[in-house]
């Protein structure tokens, strides 16, 4: 799996109901109207690495269920 990028990233949340606060630098803040709050640094301006992905995927319960 290739990387996201933060404009990926920044769709799957707001889908979500979050919105990004804030952006500087290497760091994009997104926070949902419950004030969970995510901060999402970048990797060479671009793209987001996978651990980010992964950490999001299990905060907004995107985890396929087991069987």
């Amino acid at each position: 799996m290739s990387e996201p990028s933060v404009s990926d990233v920044r769709y799957l949340l707001e889908s979500f109901g979050f919105e990004e606060r804030r952006s500087r630098g290497s760091h994009h803040t997104f926070r949902n109207p419950d004030g969970l709050k995510i901060t999402v640094p970048k990797k060479g301006g671009r793209m987001v690495k996978g651990v980010y992905v992964r950490q999001i995927i299990k905060l907004l319960d995107l985890e396929k269920p087991e069987e």
